[in-house]
């Protein structure tokens, strides 16, 4: 029996977002308008928040840096994002985001770990063994860095990316993040 002193280790997962929880476009999600749950991402956020996991958001969207969308478009693709959670009963608890270009060498933009150490750092938890969900090889390997359980999901770009290969040692492959939430949730036998 757990006592009220006892603390129960924080339950973390971390998604991408474009591929995983909406629909990606090559031109990039430019407006609230263009951003699109694909079926069954938020429930699954749903489920996870039932199962007591906090639920991060860490994307890469150079498309502030390349002046394809404002950050106050950015806050609004996001809000709409949470207000669209939330009527499913989903809870995102936050969203960390590199606003950066490829050539700017930030630390924050995915294939480097700033983002996902800054999301260490924000929720005072080791990352080792926290899965992370991405269908691009830069997701999976940002989340590797840092000790992470890569999940690709064929959502996205994840068809090409699986396709590709290369990807981080023991990452595990599902159809989307229903099916990665599905194999999480599982019960021990």
């Amino acid at each position: 029996m757990q006592t009220s002193s006892e603390k129960r280790p924080m339950k973390l997962i971390i998604l991408d977002r474009d591929g995983v929880i909406n629909h990606d476009s090559d031109d990039f999600i430019k407006s609230p308008d263009e951003w699109i749950p694909i079926p069954g991402s938020l429930e699954a956020i749903a489920r996870l928040n039932q199962a007591d996991y906090r639920v991060v958001v860490c994307t890469n969207q150079s498309g502030v840096a390349r002046g394809k969308f404002t950050m106050m478009t950015l806050n609004a693709i996001h809000q709409k994002m949470h207000t669209a959670a939330q009527a499913v009963g989903a809870d995102i608890d936050a969203i960390f985001f590199c606003p950066h270009a490829a050539d700017d060498n930030c630390d924050c933009r995915k294939p480097k770990a700033g983002m996902l150490e800054a999301v260490g750092k924000r929720f005072d938890v080791s990352l080792k063994g926290v899965p992370t969900v991405g269908d691009s090889l830069r997701d999976l390997q940002a989340g590797y860095i840092v000790g992470c359980k890569p999940y690709l999901v064929l959502t996205g770009k994840g068809e090409q990316t699986s396709e590709k290969g290369g990807l981080p040692p023991s990452t595990a492959t599902y159809p989307n993040l229903a099916a990665v939430v599905d194999h999480l949730l599982k019960p021990a036998v």
